[in-house]
């Protein structure tokens, strides 16, 4: 069964936020190496703990985003 419009467009959206918080893990997760190597691990381990969530949160809207794609998560129009 095909998605309708309202569906597609929630599954990109989801798709396209779960993308946007992996690459701005990726960022930070470099700017906590140099904090570590700037000799400031503590602010470097915040923004490590800061990247778990954003990675769980990315998780949760791929799920999300499967769950519409199987039907699980429908809206109508």
């Amino acid at each position: 069964m095909l998605l309708n419009k309202p569906e597609q467009q929630l599954r990109r959206d989801l798709q396209g936020i779960a993308s946007d918080l992996r690459w701005s893990a990726v960022d930070i997760k470099v700017i906590a190496e140099r904090l570590h190597q700037a000799g400031n691990p503590a602010d470097a381990q915040a923004l490590l703990r800061m990247c778990e969530v954003f990675e769980k949160t990315e998780a949760r809207l791929v799920s999300y985003a499967n769950e519409v794609k199987a039907h699980k998560i429908n809206l109508s129009t």
